[in-house]
């Protein structure tokens, strides 16, 4: 059974140019699987992630055939009800940590407030929690990082902090977007394998948003490559390296190599009558 089913999603908004559509009838299942999505910048990606959990506000709007978790219809469902689902069973790290962490409260408040307001946790017991779970994303002074202001933390760190708070409730379905594009190799492996492990202990789901194909090859089961707000290819991450459509190819042409010629790489050619849909 599918912990999501998405049919033909839409996300549009009403400007003074006319109306945008950002998302364009986007279509997909998820199990207790890691699912990728990839494209360029503005493709789309975000706003898919954004749409399960209903956060496009107006002047967007989102409207689909279908857009269903775990038996329950997303679109009909209240502010309230979903409320109680945001968190304890679906949860979304943001791409920047800078626009998610408030900046007049200390990492610990943030990190542990969630805990005593919808868990009930004593202050105590809701700090321990919180410390674990730095520690779980590789941060090796916690205690610190608790009384810490967002402005005081590094980008990576501020990275690693989103991805902790998001993961305390152990939510059933977890939307990364760019989770370790801040983080250098060896940070990014830890957050990898605790997010694997998740996924195959927990059973969670996991949509991994990323630009880099080559670690959604490595890392993910599936790989929905999206443009202009649609996808235009799906496949398994295995075969990412060899799918055929012209955009997917163009992305992975434009990638640098170790070892590769010295010479401009190519830029995409968006020429063909899929780029004018």
């Amino acid at each position: 059974m599918s912990l999501l089913s998405v049919k033909n999603l839409r996300v549009t908004f009403d400007t003074e140019a006319g109306r945008v559509e950002a998302v364009r009838g986007v279509s997909f299942t998820l199990g207790r699987e890691r699912l990728g999505i990839v494209g360029e910048s503005g493709s789309g990606k975000t706003m898919t992630g954004r749409s399960m959990l209903r956060l496009i506000r107006p002047p967007g709007r989102i409207e689909a055939d279908e857009m269903r978790f775990d038996g329950i219809d997303l679109l009909r469902a209240s502010e309230r009800e979903m409320r109680a689902l945001r968190g304890p069973r679906m949860a979304m790290v943001m791409q920047d940590p800078k626009y998610s962490l408030n900046p007049v409260m200390k990492v610990g408040r943030q990190l542990t407030e969630g805990l005593r307001l919808r868990d009930r946790l004593g202050a105590g017991d809701a700090r321990k929690k919180a410390i674990e779970a730095l520690q779980a994303v590789q941060i090796r002074d916690p205690e610190r990082v608790m009384e810490a202001w967002p402005h005081e933390l590094s980008g990576g760190m501020g990275q690693r902090v989103m991805i902790a708070m998001m993961l305390i409730p152990n939510p059933d379905l977890l939307i990364a977007d760019e989770p370790t594009s801040a983080l250098d190799v060896t940070v990014q492996a830890e957050v990898l394998k605790i997010l694997d492990d998740l996924v195959k202990t927990r059973g969670m789901g996991l949509i991994f948003i990323s630009h880099d194909l080559r670690l959604v090859a490595r890392f993910c089961d599936r790989v929905l490559v999206m443009y202009k707000g649609r996808v235009v290819e799906e496949v398994q991450a295995g075969n990412l390296m060899a799918a055929r459509h012209p955009y997917t190819r163009g992305l992975l042409n434009c990638l640098p190599r170790i070892g590769g010629p010295r010479e401009p790489l190519p830029s995409l050619d968006r020429s063909g009558t899929w780029a004018e849909a």
